[in-house]
């Protein structure tokens, strides 16, 4: 049985600092206690409607794997089930803000780092939420407030901002949101995604307007974006050393199967060339991203969308399965200290 509160309560008496992994950055790379590291990772979404068993099985098993980040949304309402750690108008939600406590401590007891992301919301991630910059900033006081004696976590302030829908977050909002988590917590690293490739223009806008620390940029889902991949970060690398500002290039989410399964489902291959290119391009981080099969009944397996009645490794397929058990290796032959 799960004591969330009591949790909460225990954690909130720690201290100030609980230190045992740190992530910070080191030019274009990410650190880890100080070490360099490249951040191999795996979109976690829905891990606050888990069951404790099902998220330690799962960091048992993606530990063994060589991974370790994993990604966690606080606003996650997929499938009629909602377990945002904040509400639409970002105030604390339980017991999913202790659940989500609980899972940083976890993962920062292993090594592990956690990206937590909010979102303003879709038709598959929930109905819209944080509309107003009051709302958002709510929710970011909250998670900074309760997660601050962890330094194994970062944020991402709004995922793929740059859409214009419900998710839609300006370059100015950004810029107040960044530094109210700058003014909360000045060593907490901040990002916010961004759907497809970023311009040079838009580049400049996240590097010295917003001033995140790192860029997080979805590629396109096709079946060319996995041998564009090393290319597009040098490009990026290029651009911003013109700019003057060099930060880690993270590939928070990448393609994934069942996404638009009739137009193109990925083979492993496919997962495994990417990788290789993100590596051998310089990027600091990648994520093996997973969800829904969206040609399927209730679109099962849904993989980290719905963690409610199986873990995430009981719902790989095949294909994934192969790109789990390769990733490490290429990761390593690179990069033999991650």
């Amino acid at each position: 049985m799960w004591h969330w509160s009591l949790m909460a309560t225990l954690l909130c008496l720690a201290g100030p600092t609980i230190v045992a992994t740190e992530l910070g950055t080191e030019g274009p790379r990410f650190a880890l206690n100080g070490k360099p590291t490249f951040l191999l990772g795996i979109s976690y979404y829905g891990a606050l409607g888990a069951s404790k068993e099902f998220i330690q099985r799962d960091l048992e098993d993606l530990q063994r794997y060589g991974f370790n980040w994993i990604r966690v949304w606080a606003t996650w309402a997929a499938f009629g089930n909602d377990v945002s750690a904040v509400d639409g108008e970002g105030r604390p939600r339980e017991p999913f803000l202790s659940r989500l406590q609980w899972l940083v401590a976890e993962c920062n007891r292993r090594g592990m780092v956690v990206d937590v992301t909010l979102s303003r919301g879709n038709s598959i991630t929930g109905p819209g939420r944080l509309q107003s910059l009051a709302a958002h900033r709510r929710a970011i006081e909250v998670l900074v407030t309760h997660l601050q004696p962890y330094r194994n976590w970062y944020l991402d302030l709004a995922n793929e901002r740059n859409i214009r829908d419900p998710r839609f977050v300006s370059f100015s909002q950004l810029k107040q949101l960044r530094d109210l988590v700058k003014q909360l917590d000045p060593q907490r690293l901040v990002t916010a995604s961004h759907a497809g490739d970023i311009s040079r223009e838009e580049l400049r806008d996240y590097l010295l307007r917003v001033q995140v620390d790192f860029i997080a940029p979805h590629r396109p889902r096709n079946p060319q974006s996995p041998q564009q991949t090393e290319a597009k970060s040098r490009q990026y690398l290029a651009w911003m050393k013109e700019i003057g500002r060099v930060v880690p290039l993270h590939y928070q989410e990448p393609f994934r199967r069942g996404f638009r399964p009739r137009r193109w489902e990925p083979p492993a291959a496919a997962f495994l060339t990417d990788l290789r290119q993100a590596l051998a391009g310089k990027a600091a981080g990648w994520c093996f991203h997973n969800g829904d099969q969206k040609d399927r009944p209730e679109g099962k397996p849904r993989r980290s969308f719905d963690l409610r009645e199986q873990c995430l490794f009981a719902q790989l397929d095949a294909e994934e399965r192969k790109v789990i058990e390769a990733v490490h290796r290429l990761v390593a032959k690179l990069y033999p200290q991650t």
